[in-house]
């Protein structure tokens, strides 16, 4: 072999084991998104559930706020949906920004309900309320730290699939951006909710 197609051999196999590297590390990406995914899943599934003990609390001192608990009930129902639907498919941005936004209803929903149970001492007092509100706030942190770790790796996936020369791997293979889980997604919805009696 002649010098020349010594150094076109070498360049090819440095391509390949390039676009190998760029491949494996977009896959190692897109799994730790997927489970980074599945902590969000285990933490919502949680709230899901102490949703409708919250709701059944409430609704013996609630009883003509009976809207406000089938709004609640109603959100936790679309949320875990649209929870289900995303995790049959972590990756697919649609169901994503589905769950993101059915997540932002029931967290309005949430907020109001809290809210009307303000002006009821008697059941701001009840111990079966105020545990599970307790364990509704740490499950709330816990799905916040989940998100943040979810962010963080779509942040890593997107910025590798958008910078030369892995996009070329990226484009290739059919690598695509995902949406980042946000709380909010308009300045009204970060304004505290506000209660008038």
């Amino acid at each position: 072999m002649s010098p020349v197609s010594w150094i076109l051999l070498v360049v090819v196999l440095l391509v390949v084991f390039w676009a190998i590297g760029a491949f494996n590390r977009l896959t190692r990406l897109k799994n730790a998104i997927a489970n980074a995914f599945g902590q969000i899943d285990v933490q919502l599934k949680r709230r899901y559930d102490l949703i409708p003990n919250l709701v059944e609390v409430a609704r013996k001192y609630l009883a003509h706020e009976a809207q406000t608990l089938e709004a609640v009930i109603a959100a936790r129902n679309q949320a875990h949906s649209a929870e289900q639907s995303a995790a049959a498919s972590p990756l697919n941005a649609g169901a994503i920004g589905a769950l993101g936004g059915a997540e932002q209803v029931l967290g309005g929903a949430l907020g109001r309900l809290f809210a009307v149970a303000e002006a009821y001492p008697e059941l701001k007092a009840d111990q079966t309320m105020r545990e599970l509100s307790e364990e509704l706030a740490s499950t709330e942190n816990r799905i916040g730290f989940a998100r943040q770790a979810y962010n963080d790796h779509v942040l890593e996936l997107n910025d590798a699939a958008a910078q030369f020369p892995t996009l070329i791997v990226a484009r290739l293979f059919n690598f695509q951006t995902l949406p980042m889980l946000a709380s909010t997604s308009s300045e009204a919805e970060r304004q505290p909710v506000k209660v008038a009696f």
